[in-house]
């Protein structure tokens, strides 16, 4: 007995890879200082918020990553120089979705490794959850708004994001 595939349930797995992969796509550009990549994956009016602060717009969020880009260049001079370059690398995992039609809304752990110190071995420096609000534009999925929890900073929810 064979059966076609349900349309939509297809519809559905094919957003949820291409958003993963932007997000994939996000934190490279994070990691290498590509102002220009990383501004890309947001609408022209997004809103990106962390801990310590918040950015309106594209123009906006290319700027925080290029002033993000050299606080991280700051860490890897403090770190001195070594054999071993220092490297600082983000994960993201556990997605949960909730798309519907031309919307989306993911939550996904975050967190990264660090290598600043002298033996340039890995640790986790960082890490929490992101909340996102995604669109689809004519260029893909896009962040309308992310919001990035870092749980290190004390922002823990008390409740189950996803329940």
């Amino acid at each position: 007995m064979s059966s076609q595939p349900d349309a939509a349930a297809l519809q559905e797995l094919i957003d949820k890879s291409v958003i993963g992969e932007m997000q994939s796509r996000y934190m490279y550009a994070l990691d290498w200082h590509d102002a220009d990549m990383y501004a890309s994956v947001f609408t022209d009016d997004a809103v990106l918020e962390w801990p310590e602060g918040q950015a309106k717009g594209r123009e906006a969020i290319h700027t925080a990553c290029i002033r993000i880009g050299a606080y991280f260049d700051n860490i890897s001079a403090a770190a001195g120089s070594n054999k071993k370059p220092f490297q600082l690398r983000h994960f993201v995992t556990n997605r949960v979705f909730d798309i519907k039609g031309d919307q989306a809304r993911c939550w996904a752990y975050w967190f990264d490794l660090n290598n600043d110190n002298l033996q340039r071995w890995p640790y986790v420096a960082a890490y929490g959850y992101y909340e996102d609000d995604l669109i689809r534009t004519a260029d893909g999925w896009r962040f309308a708004h992310r919001k990035i929890f870092n749980e290190i900073s004390g922002q823990s929810p008390r409740e189950n994001p996803v329940s």
